[in-house]
Formats: structure tokens, C-alpha cells, sequence
């Protein structure tokens, strides 16, 4: 992934997705789960205002990025759970 903010901003967009997962779904057990913790990373990341890729945190990033990911999936397969 590239820049913190664009990271940041994916991970919002991300939260408001799965937030809107139908309690039906399978899915919507997951994606709630993994919305409070994008929810954390996010807080613990924008806590700390020297955060950058080059820094030392690369853990909270990496932690991020496997959120992000793993949100994608979520999405994903609640979309094949949709019949027409």
C-alpha cells in the first residue's frame, strides 16, 4: 500500500462497508469484529502524530494492511452470498 493517509482513508471507507453488511450475512459476525479493529489500529495510528512509513512502526502498518485485506475478503464474500 502506499501512503499513510491513503491507508487511512481505505480503512474508513472499509469500516462504513462492513458496518452496512446485512445481519443476515453470514459475514456480519466477522465484519463486526474486524470493524473494531480497524477501529483500533486507526486510533492507535492517528495517537501518534510522528507516525510515517520510515519510522519504527512498521508493525502497526503491516497490522493495517492484513486489516484492510482481510475487510476486502469479508466484502467479497458477503458479495457471493447475495442471490440475484
Amino acid at each position: 500500500m502506499g501512503d499513510l493517509d491513503q491507508r487511512i482513508d481505505l480503512a474508513m471507507l472499509l469500516v462504513i462497508r462492513l458496518e452496512r453488511l446485512s445481519v443476515d450475512s453470514y459475514w456480519a459476525h466477522r465484519a463486526s469484529g474486524l470493524r473494531g479493529s480497524l477501529l483500533r489500529s486507526l486510533d492507535q495510528i492517528e495517537s501518534c502524530p510522528e507516525m510515517n512509513v520510515q519510522n519504527d512502526n512498521r508493525k502497526e502498518l503491516e497490522h493495517l494492511d492484513q486489516l484492510i485485506k482481510n475487510g476486502f475478503e469479508i466484502l467479497e464474500n458477503a458479495a457471493r452470498e447475495i442471490r440475484p
